[in-house]
């Protein structure tokens, strides 16, 4: 044994020091008593933001403050052995614009420019991401995932002939019946809010943080408390 649990060694032997020989041992510690200190491996994570770089009101403040969460992570994926990724997604399409990394030299180089506006093809975000995480299940089993998904919840571009929201909730509830772990950041206007985050929040069983929690260091202190 190379690493007593003294604590724990100590509780073991306690009970029985009255019928023992302590002789002028303040304790006395038999073979039976000695405990080891047990280590538990902190599982890695893989952190996947999907980013709805549609054109609105907000989409400057989200992509800064969504770099700078992602730069914030990796900074501390060395010690904590996690990867972090970016999809974005507009105009008709999906791009995985950074793969799961532990690299920030990667990272800021991939997120120096990302073009914004155009239609909202949410379908096609929650599918690649749906595609991403069901790779890396493959590629490494032991990993646990979670999926950032900031969009206000609203799509109008479909992958097939189902209406644009049901599309999103289907593939919504895809991710949901896997391991994943999701948190949605709904970044609607409150005045012009009409639920929809919260819906897709709610097909994902997924918590759903208002638009307050954009800012970087919010973003970034939420996505930590959710992987504790």
């Amino acid at each position: 044994m190379t690493d007593l649990a003294f604590d724990a060694t100590l509780r073991a032997a306690a009970p029985y020091q009255i019928m023992r020989d302590r002789s002028k041992l303040a304790l006395a510690l038999q073979k039976q008593d000695l405990r080891e200190k047990v280590r538990v491996r902190r599982t890695a994570n893989l952190i996947l933001f999907v980013v709805d770089a549609s054109w609105s009101m907000a989409v400057a403040e989200r992509m800064e403050a969504t770099k700078s969460a992602i730069m914030s992570l990796l900074t501390d994926a060395y010690q904590r052995r996690d990867r972090v990724g970016l999809i974005v997604f507009n105009k008709n399409d999906a791009n995985l614009v950074l793969p799961p990394t532990n690299s920030p030299q990667l990272a800021k180089k991939k997120l120096a420019d990302i073009a914004v506006g155009g239609k909202t093809p949410l379908s096609a975000g929650l599918m690649l991401a749906f595609e991403v995480f069901r790779q890396e299940a493959y590629t490494h089993p032991d990993v646990q995932q979670m999926m950032i998904l900031l969009t206000d919840g609203a799509g109008n571009v479909s992958l097939s002939d189902l209406a644009p929201q049901e599309e999103a909730h289907r593939i919504a509830e895809l991710i949901r019946n896997t391991a994943v772990r999701s948190v949605v950041i709904n970044m609607e206007h409150p005045a012009f809010d009409q639920g929809l985050a919260r819906i897709l929040a709610e097909k994902l069983d997924a918590p759903c943080h208002a638009l307050e929690d954009i800012r970087a260091d919010n973003l970034y202190r939420t996505v930590l408390n959710e992987l504790e």
